[in-house]
């Protein structure tokens, strides 16, 4: 059964925090934030944030610093509700409570069910593209919190991260659930005539100088200029009245 948007409620959003990226996590916030017709909580996946919580070491094959630390999201939402996991490197060019609507308790997680085999050993800042079933399926993922109880945190430290990235965490593969491809549209690899709800900037992104013209690169640096306008409006506005 889909949820319809109730009174008070709070879209409680979770995005990979990466020091490499670190603007990319702002402006994809700033473009949830601003579009969004409901209330919206974002945390960040932070290794630094999750000390004595997360203890693995990074591993050679995790291009990000919360490659496995995402699925820790069920455990942070103490196994309550609903909850959003997006990687950083993205941008949102929809209203967010459109996505949120698509929860269905029928299932324990719900993603994008992309049939994506890169043809790249590389992407951004060199890190390993790394082919593996169910490829980006976890890059964007509704959690049904109360379903999720295996993700404790032993297990994410111990699993490996196929087990994790595969959803042999759950009982089958019927516990998770379809979302349109729009809420997770991989630029540089799916057409760019579509048009997106939610960009991933999955080889890398305009952030990056070797990326600088990649698809959709225009809506990220829109913005990021819609991000910083406000402090400079205020400052022009200052300046008046002085």
């Amino acid at each position: 059964m889909l949820h319809g948007h109730r009174k008070k409620e709070m879209i409680h959003i979770f995005i990979g925090y990466d020091t490499d990226e670190s603007v990319a996590f702002y402006v994809l916030s700033h473009s949830l934030h601003r579009q969004s017709t409901m209330p919206v909580s974002i945390s960040p996946i932070n290794r630094d944030n999750l000390r004595g919580i997360f203890t693995r070491k990074r591993g050679e094959l995790e291009s990000t610093d919360f490659s496995i630390s995402r699925f820790l999201v069920p455990w942070l939402s103490g196994y309550e509700g609903w909850s959003i996991f997006m990687d950083c490197d993205m941008v949102c060019r929809d209203d967010i409570a459109r996505l949120w609507a698509w929860r269905d308790d029928r299932y324990a997680v719900m993603c994008v069910h992309h049939d994506h085999v890169p043809v790249q050993t590389t992407k951004f800042l060199n890190q390993p593209q790394t082919r593996y079933g169910k490829k980006n399926w976890s890059s964007v993922m509704l959690f049904n919190n109360a379903k999720c109880r295996s993700l404790t945190p032993e297990y994410v430290n111990t699993a490996t991260g196929l087990q994790l990235h595969q959803f042999t965490w759950l009982g089958s593969d019927e516990e998770i659930g379809y979302l349109p491809a729009h809420w997770n549209h991989l630029a540089d690899v799916q057409d760019p005539a579509a048009y997106p709800s939610l960009v991933h900037y999955t080889l890398g992104g305009p952030w990056f100088q070797s990326y600088a013209n990649c698809d959709f690169h225009l809506d990220w640096h829109t913005e990021k200029s819609r991000m910083l306008h406000s402090a400079e409006s205020l400052d022009d506005k200052l300046k008046i009245i002085k």
